[in-house]
């Protein structure tokens, strides 16, 4: 044991402080691309922030191709570069695969280049609540958050010896590894659970049709995230605003990125569906522990506790006709009012029992699952701290610069405080944004 903190110890005290700008050109060489934006989701073999995601670039569109012959440029990716966000999402960043090697990278987009063990050790460094801080400082925000090449050139950064970035590099990828894994399971099941459900729908049953308000209880909510009082003490609980519902992979949540004193406004239960829409369609969440929502949120509570994963379905399925009922830019306000008279299918007692019993032990495992991930986001966001601890500079973004750096307004990631971008609140990364971004 001791002989473990004494190498631990050591490998600490051998990490040097350097910066892009000290090491030179030689041995990091950093550019961004010289696209527009504007175009690049629609450009075959361009990659733009909005693919870099979840430290990775997301795959392209089904109907997209790989680029052509063209000549290499100065924004041409390579395998083992890092691509780093300059707009919006400032800071976040991805190694580049062969999948991506050989597309053009927009301006959006810094490329670090240099020997795969500093690519990786900046990858891992730039995650770090120092980081964070630290690139947080110096972005600016016209019209949008903004991070300059000079800022990531100058910033300075602890180098651990070899193997030490290989053990980090390693783990931090294992836990990816997992998380991609659980992630995809959870996606999964609730997949199967909608084929279920449409399997029911579309037989030749005896089937009503109903109006929601006669099978359930809709409420929306009241207030706006600016209206919040500040971060509760015990006891508190969740608040959820119409923005922590989009893109979620799958309807279960382990908690929400923001709180709210427990006795103000009304909790609704575990069990709860909570709902909101914009032009894509209508995005729900169950909720798992008490929650109060906010405007443009509506709390749909099922008659009968054994009707929800019927209900549920049911709402996800109708995702479209939902988003027809909603008002205002880009249909964000929905209310229980025009849920009330949305309609729906619904089956004989006996086949929503059958249904429920299927669609149970699916939403538990996803649930299961997505405390895993929560569970992993924890170990590495600890690890991160970690890291910052033993380069002798943890800091931590401000609430004013984090909000700034992640825009306005932003849905956080994951298992931080309530308050403050640290990653992952909901459990789940901000995947799949390219056309709401």
């Amino acid at each position: 044991m001791e002989a473990e903190a004494d190498r631990v110890e050591f490998g600490t005290t051998a990490w040097r402080t350097t910066s892009i700008e000290i090491e030179g050109v030689r041995k990091i060489h950093i550019t961004c691309g010289f696209l527009d934006d504007k175009t690049a989701d629609k450009t075959p073999g361009v990659v733009s922030s909005t693919f870099v995601r979840d430290g990775r670039i997301l795959p392209a569109p089904a109907n997209g191709c790989r680029p052509g012959e063209a000549p290499p440029t100065r924004a041409t990716l390579r395998e083992g570069d890092l691509a780093v966000v300059l707009v919006r999402r400032v800071g976040e960043s991805a190694l580049v695969t062969p999948e991506h090697a050989g597309w053009t990278a927009t301006r959006s987009i810094g490329i670090i280049r240099a020997e795969p063990l500093i690519v990786r050790w900046l990858h891992i460094w730039l995650q770090t609540p120092t980081a964070k801080a630290r690139i947080d400082e110096d972005v600016t925000a016209h019209v949008e958050p903004t991070v300059s090449l000079d800022t990531l050139r100058q910033m300075l950064f602890p180098l651990p010896p070899p193997d030490v970035i290989s053990a980090y590099h390693r783990a931090f990828s294992l836990i990816e590894k997992m998380i991609s894994l659980y992630r995809e399971t959870a996606r999964t099941a609730v997949a199967l659970a909608d084929a279920l459900h449409d399997d029911v729908a579309s037989s030749d049953g005896p089937w009503e049709t109903r109006s929601l308000a006669e099978v359930a209880k809709p409420k929306t909510g009241k207030g706006s995230e600016r209206s919040l009082p500040p971060p509760p003490l015990e006891p508190s609980a969740d608040v959820i605003a119409p923005r922590d519902l989009y893109d979620l992979p799958v309807p279960h949540v382990p908690r929400f990125r923001l709180s709210g004193p427990a006795e103000a406004g009304e909790l609704h239960p575990p069990g709860t569906i909570m709902l909101s829409t914009r032009s894509d369609g209508a995005h729900t969440a169950v909720l798992s522990r008490p929650a109060t929502p906010l405007r443009s949120v509506v709390a749909i509570r099922p008659a009968e506790e054994e009707d929800r994963w019927w209900l549920l379905h049911e709402l996800r399925s109708r995702s479209s006709d939902i988003a027809r009922l909603a008002q205002g830019q880009n249909s964000r306000e929905i209310s229980s009012l025009a849920l009330r008279r949305l309609k729906i299918t619904w089956p004989d007692w006996f086949s929503r029992a059958e249904f429920h019993k299927a669609a149970g032990p699916l939403h538990e495992a996803t649930q299961l699952l997505v405390s895993k991930i929560a569970t992993l986001h924890d170990l590495r966001n600890a690890l991160l701290r970690d890291i910052s601890a033993k380069a002798g500079i943890l800091r931590e973004s401000t609430d004013k610069s984090a909000k700034q750096s992640a825009g306005a307004p932003h849905r956080a990631e994951m298992l931080a405080p309530h308050v403050g971008r640290t990653g992952h609140e909901s459990g789940w990364p901000p995947e799949h944004r390219r056309a709401h971004e």
